[in-house]
């Protein structure tokens, strides 16, 4: 009776690992039409955008959009924060999110955080425009990392994320 109950924590083990593998995959191993990753209404998009933090910081921020031409800014800021709603492609060359469409990530960069970040998210979104697969992107990031282009992160930067609408990932959902 115990080798079977062995055999049988074992199988459902074995399935276990087979599931957290396969849900790491790739599951949009390449990238959608680029009209699925565009919000329909540039209000919204401003809406989603600075539900990433309390008014009191949002209602003053510089609110980015994209649209066909990449990041773009919408509404200009006194405070020095810097809100959008990043695409998939601002997270890991590894993430299996990487290309999923569905994915917004509201998010209210501080001053330091948004001298990184923004030109980082900004680079990125205009290798993807520009049609770069995964390996180039991140080979174009690594040099104008080298050469200088994009700034170090600084101290102190933060950020909020509290939109209770973001879209992380299908793992994760709202």
């Amino acid at each position: 009776m115990r080798t079977r109950s062995s055999i049988t924590v074992a199988v459902i083990l074995l399935l276990a690992a087979q599931a957290v593998a396969q849900g790491a995959k790739a599951t949009y191993p390449t990238m959608a039409p680029l009209e699925q990753y565009f919000m329909a209404d540039p209000h919204a998009e401003i809406s989603l955008a600075r539900s990433a933090a309390p008014e009191s910081v949002s209602g003053n921020a510089e609110i980015l959009v994209l649209n066909r031409h990449g990041y773009e800014t919408a509404v200009k800021g006194s405070n020095g924060l810097v809100c959008m709603v990043e695409r998939s492609w601002s997270a890991g060359i590894d993430d299996p999110d990487f290309w999923n469409p569905k994915l917004r990530a509201p998010i209210c960069f501080n001053p330091p955080a948004a001298r990184f970040n923004v030109p980082l998210t900004i680079k990125k979104t205009e290798l993807v425009l520009a049609a770069r697969s995964k390996a180039q992107m991140f080979e174009d990031i690594r040099a104008a990392f080298d050469k200088k282009e994009l700034a170090p992160l600084e101290s102190g930067a933060m950020c909020y994320m509290m939109s209770k609408q973001a879209y992380l990932s299908d793992r994760d959902g709202h």
